[in-house]
C-alpha cells in the first residue's frame, strides 16, 4: 500500500522505558532520537552520531522490519544564539559542526526549536479525563497563579488581561496545598532526557536574561541564526525543521515568534531556501483557534519535513488538553487527507510522522513514564493514525 507518511516514534536512547523492540511491534519503522546526553552547545561527533545507530543496527539482526533513525529530535540551540550574545558565533560555529557530522552518518532531518526558557509546558500533567485516563492540560488561569503566587515575578500581573489576573486571583484563595504542588511540580518538569529540571531560582534567572529582548530582536537573532547554519545544512544534504512554539503565544513575559502561519512566512522569506523547514505540529499550532491547520499544510508543504500529529481540545481562555488523536480540535481526518491530496500533486516521498502526547492508560498508569510519552497511549495514537492514512489512501484510490 502506498504510504502519506513515514510512521515513526520518539526514543530518548537506551534509558528509554520504551525500547526498541517495543517500537517494532508497534508498527514504526523511523526512530526519532537524539543526544540528550551531550550538552546543549557542545559537539556531537561522528563517534557519538555512530553509537547511536549502532544500537539501531543491532536491534535489526534478523528482524524484518528494520529500525532507522529518521529525525533528529532535537540538536538544541544554545540559550545564548537566541539571546544575541557576543559568542553566539562560537555556538553556532560548534553547531555547524554537528549538522556536517549527521550528514555524514545519513541523518538527515533536524528538528529543532527557537522557544526562549522553556520548552512545551502544561500546568497540570496528570489530568484526569472521563475514561480514566490522564493527559496533558495547560491552563492559562493556573499558568497566571503560577507566576504570580509562586514564581512570583516582578510585574507579572501586567503580562495578563485584568480580568483573568482577578480571577486567577479568587481561585488562588481557594486551592489546596496539594493542588499548588501539582502546579509548581508540573511546570517545573525536566524536559525528556534531563534529569535536572528547573528549580524557582534556576526558572528566575533564565527569565532575567531575556530581560530587554522584544519579539522583534528574538526574530532577528532566529533569522541570523538561520542565515548561519542554512548554507551548512544544505551543503551537508541536512534538513532543518523548526517545531512551533508550545503554547503559541507569550509565556511568562517570554517573547515567542514561530506561534502563526505569518512567523512562518518571514521566517522562510528571510531564508528562502529549501532546507530552511517546518516541523508541522498540529497540536502546538492547533492550539489557537486564529491558526488554520490545512491552509499551514497547504502553502508550506514543500517545507514540511517532518509531522507530529496529535489533537488538543480547546477551551475557553487559554485552556486545552491533549485530547485523543482522532477527536479534539485538530480535524484529523481533513489534515491527513491534505497531505495525501499534497503527496499525490507533487509526487513526493512519505514524511516522516510521529504521534505525540498520548495518554497515560491501562497498565502504564503504574509506570514511572515521563507524561505525554507513555507507550500504550501513543501506540494507540499511531494505530489510529495508521488507521485513518489507510481509510483515506484506500477510499480515494478506488473511487
Amino acid at each position: 500500500m502506498e504510504k502519506i507518511f513515514e510512521q515513526s516514534w520518539r526514543w530518548y536512547g537506551p534509558h528509554d522505558p520504551v525500547n526498541l523492540s517495543s517500537i517494532k511491534q508497534a508498527g514504526a519503522n523511523g526512530v526519532v532520537t537524539a543526544l540528550h546526553h551531550i550538552p546543549v552547545g557542545e559537539v556531537w561527533s561522528i563517534d557519538e552520531i555512530e553509537k547511536r545507530k549502532s544500537l539501531l543496527e543491532e536491534s535489526n539482526k534478523n528482524n524484518p522490519f528494520p529500525l532507522h533513525w529518521n529525525v533528529v529530535e532535537s540538536l538544541p540551540v544554545h540559550e545564548h544564539i537566541k539571546q544575541g550574545r557576543p559568542d553566539r558565533d562560537d555556538h553556532i560555529e560548534k553547531y555547524k559542526v554537528s549538522l556536517k557530522n549527521l550528514g555524514k552518518c545519513g541523518v538527515t532531518r533536524i528538528c529543532y526549536n527557537f522557544m526562549p526558557v522553556l520548552d512545551w509546558l502544561r500546568t497540570n500533567v496528570k489530568y484526569r479525563l472521563e475514561d480514566g485516563s490522564t493527559a496533558l492540560l495547560h491552563n492559562l488561569e493556573d499558568l497566571i497563579i503560577f507566576d504570580l503566587y509562586i514564581l512570583k515575578r516582578n510585574n507579572a500581573a501586567e503580562d495578563y488581561a485584568a480580568d483573568m489576573v482577578k480571577k486567577a486571583k479568587v481561585k488562588y484563595s481557594e486551592m489546596k496545598a496539594e493542588e499548588l504542588e501539582i502546579l509548581k511540580k508540573s511546570l517545573l518538569m525536566a524536559l525528556p532526557g534531563d534529569e535536572k529540571g528547573f528549580t524557582l531560582e534556576k526558572l528566575r534567572k533564565g527569565l532575567r536574561d531575556y530581560e530587554g529582548i522584544s519579539a522583534q530582536q528574538l526574530r532577528e537573532n532566529l533569522v541570523y541564526f538561520l542565515s548561519e547554519i542554512i548554507p551548512v545544512a544544505e551543503e551537508a544534504g541536512v534538513k532543518m525543521a523548526i517545531h512551533p512554539d508550545d503554547p503559541p503565544w507569550p509565556v511568562m513575559g517570554l517573547p515567542r515568534v514561530v506561534s502563526q502561519a505569518s512567523d512562518l512566512e518571514y521566517i522562510f522569506r528571510k531564508v528562502p531556501q529549501n532546507a530552511n523547514g517546518l516541523t508541522f505540529c498540529s497540536g502546538s499550532l492547533g492550539a489557537s483557534e486564529q491558526n488554520n491547520l490545512t491552509e499551514i499544510i497547504s502553502n508550506f508543504y514543500e517545507r514540511i519535513h517532518f509531522v507530529h500529529l496529535r489533537s488538543v481540545q480547546r477551551e475557553a481562555n487559554s485552556r486545552f488538553y491533549e485530547a485523543n488523536h482522532l477527536e479534539g480540535s485538530a480535524g484529523m481526518y481533513k489534515l491527513v487527507r491534505t497531505f495525501y491530496e499534497l503527496q499525490k500533486k507533487y509526487n513526493r516521498e512519505p514524511v516522516p510522522m510521529r504521534p505525540d502526547h498520548g495518554h497515560e492508560m491501562l497498565a502504564d498508569q503504574e509506570k514511572n513514564y515521563y507524561p505525554g510519552y507513555s507507550a500504550i497511549g501513543r501506540l494507540r495514537g499511531l494505530a489510529e493514525l495508521r488507521g485513518l492514512e489507510f481509510g483515506i489512501i484506500n477510499t480515494l484510490e478506488n473511487k
